[in-house]
């Protein structure tokens, strides 16, 4: 349960039903499961409607023209919720990892990506670099970024960056709140939090 309450039904505007819904058809997108509620988060920052429009607008463009390849995508946010801890995108990125074509083989080697043979190089230079900046303090050394661009474009470079950014924000919002999970991976393997460096 989360340590403050979701905006209450009666005082939800219109935008802000209009907000709700989308949040659920992109859940549903996201999982292929429908779980018929809004997702917790967005009832916490609907105290807040002009971030939660902004946030709308910074997820929406993530999600529009994406260059990097979807299963790079998941694996990036699904080991910075690992890393952070968030029970709810670990619960939501499980699902929606395997529809992107990640096998349960990885899912459960996520935490020991380096040291196994279901990765490749081109995807543990991704988990190095959603490593590195999920650290507290961040620190991505040169190298890192020279080795990503041997597979990477800039644009694609911004967009990776940006996305483990973004799924840093959201898992840190939702373990600050107590967001846990509500279901997305019921009945299959889910991915397991780790515990991130505090320090290099």
């Amino acid at each position: 349960m989360a340590y403050i309450t979701a905006v209450a039904p009666r005082r939800r505007s219109l935008l802000l039903r209009a907000v709700y819904w989308m949040g659920r058809r992109r859940m549903r997108q996201v999982t292929g499961r429908s779980l018929k509620r809004t997702p917790e988060q967005i009832g916490i920052m609907a105290h807040a409607p002009i971030l939660l429009f902004g946030y709308g607008m910074l997820e929406q463009a993530m999600a529009s023209r994406p260059r990097v390849d979807a299963h790079l995508r998941s694996l990036a946010e699904l080991k910075a919720a690992a890393l952070i801890g968030c029970e709810f995108c670990l619960d939501i990125g499980s699902p929606a990892a395997r529809m992107s074509g990640i096998s349960d083989d990885q899912l459960r080697e996520l935490h020991r990506y380096s040291d196994s043979d279901y990765f490749d190089e081109r995807e543990c230079l991704v988990l190095d670099l959603t490593v590195a900046m999920s650290h507290t303090p961040p620190h991505v050394e040169p190298g890192l970024i020279e080795a990503l661009r041997e597979h990477f474009d800039e644009r694609q470079l911004v967009e990776l960056t940006a996305l483990i950014a973004l799924e840093n924000l959201r898992s840190r919002f939702n373990a600050a709140f107590g967001i846990g999970p509500t279901g997305y991976s019921e009945g299959s393997f889910c991915a397991s939090a780790e515990r991130a460096a505090t320090q290099l």
